[in-house]
């Protein structure tokens, strides 16, 4: 009797762990696939790093995607945009193609959450899906992502200058001067994003990215003098507890210690 075969796959966000997570499985896992569920709807920075991932590695990184796009199944939700509420899109245009990818195969899906965070891993739809956690395993934390990128020569997504989590351009999950570092480095997607959003001028019901604030009135003067003073607050008082730690380490360790939301971890691993 022949023992069934099992796929090993790393899924990819185009973010720092699930990086780091390929880079050290890499030499550890015979066969090791790698895919990204691609939106069609992701930075610039994004492709740019899963090519130069793609030659680090030596290996194809199979590009999954929704041939019907955002746009159609937003049309299916009745216009709603996704919300921490209603995840839709991550359901619809990443973990759907990825689990059409797999079939009916057993799959080892590994998962870069790192052993210093508190959030829930991937939950397969289908048994025969396992999870695995090998950062968890190992106890490895955010200075252990570090030292796997920089030693790799991979390093950070060039967006991680203004944002540091991977995600579509107009994810949902975005704090607010990542919104505005949006703006100033793709101000043609800031518009774009702009234009999904509506508001019923008749009942008030509000169809924005932000429950509480559109991208029109994030972008006034004062609000986007707000958002800059207090991100720069937050800069300074990380610095000094983290003295001596290059600017991206400091990033880092903020925008991950902040618990204002728990972002789907298929899309920002």
């Amino acid at each position: 009797m022949t023992t069934p075969l099992i796929r090993h796959i790393v899924s990819l966000s185009g973010g720092k762990d699930s990086t780091a997570l390929a880079i050290y499985l890499r030499d550890r896992i015979r066969g090791l696939e790698y895919v990204f569920s691609d939106t069609d709807k992701e930075l610039s920075e994004t492709y740019e790093y899963l090519d130069k991932l793609e030659a680090y590695l030596g290996k194809e990184i199979v590009r999954l995607r929704d041939d019907r796009g955002f746009d159609f199944w937003l049309r299916q939700y009745g216009g709603y945009l996704p919300s921490s509420r209603m995840r839709w899109c991550t359901k619809m245009l990443k973990i759907k193609p990825f689990e059409k990818y797999i079939g009916d195969d057993s799959v080892k899906m590994y998962v870069g959450i790192r052993a210093d965070e508190d959030r829930e891993g991937y939950r397969p739809t289908k048994p025969n899906i396992t999870p695995v956690y090998p950062f968890v395993e190992a106890g490895f934390d955010l200075e252990a992502i570090h030292r796997i990128l920089a030693e790799s020569g991979i390093q950070f997504p060039k967006y991680y200058s203004w944002r540091t989590r991977s995600g579509c351009y107009f994810c949902f999950y975005q704090r607010k001067h990542e919104w505005l570092g949006l703006r100033e480095n793709h101000p043609d997607l800031f518009e774009k994003a702009k234009s999904y959003e509506k508001i019923d001028p008749e009942t008030g019901q509000r169809y924005t990215w932000s429950e509480r604030e559109s991208l029109d009135e994030l972008e006034h003067p004062g609000r986007v003098a707000e958002i800059k003073e207090k991100r720069t607050i937050e800069l300074r008082k990380a610095q000094k507890q983290n003295a001596g730690q290059p600017l991206l380490h400091v990033l880092g360790d903020i925008d991950d210690a902040d618990g204002t939301s728990m972002p789907c971890s298929f899309c920002h691993i």
